[in-house]
């Protein structure tokens, strides 16, 4: 009698060897189908990554050219209301003049406000090197040392990020009498 480890490992593959051809045959053919199945789901997923990466790349393309759109649209009534002053600034009078410029103004800051620009006034403030520029320091008995004394050029943020810092005259001690 043979080695029984040999005959127990001999007997899966007399086993394979009595099977029938065809249901092999139907296995493999099976197995290509699904393998087929699978292979055409990976290029459709492949080709439908692809297109959503282009269409997201068109889409960012897009927000950065027209992202100041509406920005632009609110400027545009301000330019219109310049023109009409400067057409008018010849025969007009001074006071009315300002009164255009007033208008043209409030229009602007309109445009500022729906675009998300705030002004930054820092007079009497504090100095705050995160938002102001200090010009120079003037020495000041009425205001503490550190205190915004003048504003030089206001400052504006753009929806909470500094777009140009307030630039100021900063208070500091004054200067010890001369003996």
């Amino acid at each position: 009698m043979s080695n029984p480890s040999e005959t127990h490992g001999e007997i899966p593959q007399a086993a394979a060897e009595a099977a029938a051809p065809g249901t092999l045959e139907a296995e493999l053919a099976e197995a290509r189908a699904k393998a087929d199945e699978h292979w055409n789901s990976y290029l459709r997923a492949v080709a439908e990554t692809d297109n959503v990466r282009k269409r997201a790349q068109r889409d960012v393309e897009a927000a950065s050219r027209y992202a100041i759109e509406r920005f632009a649209a609110g400027l545009l009534d301000v330019r219109d209301s310049l023109e009409l002053g400067l057409a008018a600034g010849a025969s007009a009078e001074s006071a009315r003049l300002v009164e255009g410029m007033d208008a043209t103004l409030r229009l602007l800051n309109k445009a500022f406000e729906k675009a998300g620009v705030t002004l930054v006034d820092p007079s009497g403030q504090p100095f705050n090197p995160e938002f102001h520029e200090a010009m120079a320091a003037q020495p000041s008995a009425d205001q503490p040392a550190g205190t915004v004394l003048a504003v030089v050029q206001k400052g504006y943020l753009l929806n909470g990020r500094l777009l140009r810092p307030a630039r100021v005259l900063v208070a500091r001690e004054p200067d010890p009498p001369a003996n």
